[in-house]
């Protein structure tokens, strides 16, 4: 089974697990497994020891659980799934185990991601005005990341996953193109 599987499996099982007996802990486990992940990855040292096929399961699965109790209450669910990472030598999955099980929570939430290009920096209202209009049309909470990109001259570009928006300059300069040359033909 491939990494990106098992990553799949196991966020799948872990926002199963959380919705069915702790619904109200799934933003908690979310941001704990994301926290969790970026310590593990985020410090080489500790990522060295639990990527190292050298090193005994039964000491990462000791560190592991040393980790969990020193961070104080974790969602049970949350550790459950880190434990059993560490004895099937698989933490290396936990970023991607982490980032499938926001994506659950978020669809779960009906929230979508997107991100948004301008010429020039949006200012934060009209970023929010935006999100409402998008929120609007695709019936879901959205949240934008604003992004600048002076070669689409003005404008906006919206993408919410697959599903883009454009509205630039460019483009429609493009279309405008396009049109008078199928007419000179």
């Amino acid at each position: 089974m491939t990494s990106g599987a098992a990553a799949g499996r196991y966020a799948r099982a872990l926002f199963d697990v959380v919705f069915k007996e702790r619904p109200a802990d799934l933003d908690a486990a979310q941001s704990q497994i994301a926290d969790l992940a970026a310590l593990f990855s985020g410090n080489p040292a500790l990522a060295g020891v639990m990527n190292n096929p050298a090193v005994p399961v039964s000491r990462k699965v000791a560190l592991a659980k040393a980790l969990l109790a020193r961070a104080g209450s974790i969602v049970p669910p949350v550790a459950n799934v880190v434990t059993m990472l560490a004895e099937r030598d698989r933490l290396g999955i936990l970023g991607e185990v982490a980032r499938i099980y926001r994506d659950r929570v978020m669809d779960h939430q009906k929230v979508i991601r997107g991100q948004v290009t301008t010429a020039e920096a949006l200012p934060e209202p009209k970023l929010r005005a935006l999100e409402q209009g998008l929120a609007k049309a695709t019936g879901r909470t959205v949240i934008l990341e604003s992004k600048v990109d002076p070669s689409i001259i003005g404008g906006v570009v919206a993408r919410l996953g697959s599903t883009v928006y454009d509205g630039s300059v460019t483009s429609q300069l493009e279309k405008m193109k396009q049109a008078l040359l199928d007419a000179g033909q």
